[in-house]
């Protein structure tokens, strides 16, 4: 084999090499891709879960009378918000059973499927949406029914991102409904302009070099 041979040989065999490589680091490409989602995905379903626990945790350790007012002001308060959003077939349940000197609360969202109830869990209802409209619904019940009621602003971090683009204006909506009927400024971060272009007053943060760069979105 001439030396031309050879270089051409070596030639051959890095081409197939970079290319091997190319395709294996599409491969890591997509699979931290993957990895990145699942971790946001985690991170939503422990935020949800804390809120969950945070309620249930409320109705256990209230005396009687106080967790049945409590229980009432979640099943209404998350119930509207349901339906605000999603139509009158729509409301949510909590139950409460006994279990020795405590009691445990179990919540649900029920459906009305043409007169047929359909009970299930909220992270089994309808997706993705009804989970983003109980959580939030049920942290607005946490600060206005927790003793001593915690005072100032709601913040929201990207509310009702799950919510399909046909409920968006039924969620701002309701966003305005709570403020008003609350007497509580939302304060909201999120990629939704629908909800950008309602609100009364919204500020673009972009960021460029490290550097974060804030300019008036809308006027109010």
């Amino acid at each position: 084999m001439t030396n031309l041979d050879t270089i051409e040989a070596l030639e051959r065999a890095l081409r197939e090499k970079e290319e091997q490589w190319t395709r294996l680091d599409e491969k890591r490409n997509v699979i931290q891709e993957r990895v990145n989602d699942a971790k946001v995905a985690l991170e939503e379903y422990a935020e949800t879960l804390d809120t969950y626990e945070k309620a249930r945790i409320l109705l256990q350790q209230s005396a009687e009378y106080a967790r049945k007012q409590a229980k009432q002001q979640m099943e209404t308060l998350v119930t509207n918000a349901l339906q605000y959003v999603f139509g009158p077939m729509i409301s949510f349940e909590i139950e409460l059973e006994e279990h020795g000197s405590r009691a445990v609360a179990e919540m649900y969202v029920v459906s009305d499927y043409d007169g047929m109830k359909v009970k299930t869990k909220p992270q089994d209802a309808r997706g993705g949406g009804v989970v983003d409209i109980v959580t939030l619904a049920l942290r607005v019940a946490l600060m206005e029914t927790t003793q001593p009621k915690q005072a100032g602003p709601l913040l929201l971090d990207e509310p009702g991102k799950h919510v399909s683009g046909e409920y968006t204006h039924y969620l701002y909506e309701f966003l305005k409904s709570l403020s008003t009927m609350f007497g509580r400024q939302i304060i909201m971060i999120t990629h939704n302009h629908h909800l950008t272009e309602s609100s009364d007053r919204a500020l673009m943060v972009t960021i460029r070099d490290g550097i974060s760069h804030v300019v008036e979105a809308t006027s109010p």
